[in-house]
């Protein structure tokens, strides 16, 4: 019973969100509860947003995103262990979706295992159109700025269905660390980064890889 109640609650909280824009995330109340920085997110549908970034976000973060259920096992295996002996993350779009809409930063146990299980019921009960439409919405790409509208317009004064491949590729290469590492006056490595990002778009095809793209 116990079981069952858990499963009915993760599915009231997963649900609705498959038709509803979240009004704000985990991650995003975290930063105003930690900072006084004031926070820029504005929903915007996937049909509204160029597909130029959103391939690129796939081709940076998680190319296999068309055909895993969730999880990237060859991934996983393969980044266990680094060559220094530590630890390194394989997070797939669904498990960052998971992270941001309900969780906390950081590498626990515990967090990874509920990150799991929301990961499984936003691969069960969203389609995949909608997991890479809230991902969009919810990444931070500079600090206090969440999702790909408020971005755009904040980091290049155009609307987000206006975005270049170039453009998009630089804010899919600051994704590991957007407090860190900035779109404006990009470092030599995020300009690399999003070079490799621009190679590995052309590598998969371009928007039409996703086939669910306008």
């Amino acid at each position: 019973m116990l079981l069952l109640g858990v499963v009915l609650l993760g599915v009231l909280m997963v649900l609705p969100w498959r038709w509803l824009a979240p009004p704000t995330s985990a991650f995003m109340l975290a930063e105003q509860w930690q900072s006084d920085r004031q926070i820029d997110y504005r929903w915007m549908p996937l049909e509204r947003i160029s597909p130029q970034l959103a391939i690129a976000v796939v081709a940076s973060e998680d190319q296999k995103f068309p055909h895993h259920h969730g999880f990237d096992l060859d991934s996983i295996m393969d980044a266990l262990l680094s060559e220094r002996g530590r630890i390194r993350g394989a997070s797939t779009i669904s498990q960052q979706v998971a992270k941001n809409l309900y969780l906390w930063s950081g590498r626990s146990f515990l967090r990874k295992g509920i990150e799991a299980g929301l990961t499984l019921l936003i691969e069960s009960l969203w389609p995949k159109r909608r997991i890479l439409e809230v991902y969009l919405n919810l990444a931070e790409f500079a600090p206090g700025i969440y999702g790909a509208e408020a971005a755009s317009q904040r980091l290049f004064g155009k609307a987000a269905g206006r975005l270049t491949l170039h453009e998009s590729s630089l804010l899919a290469a600051v994704l590991p660390n957007p407090k860190r590492m900035r779109v404006v006056s990009p470092s030599g490595y995020v300009v690399g980064r999003a070079r490799d990002i621009r190679q590995q778009v052309r590598q998969l095809g371009g928007p039409g890889y996703l086939g669910f793209l306008p």
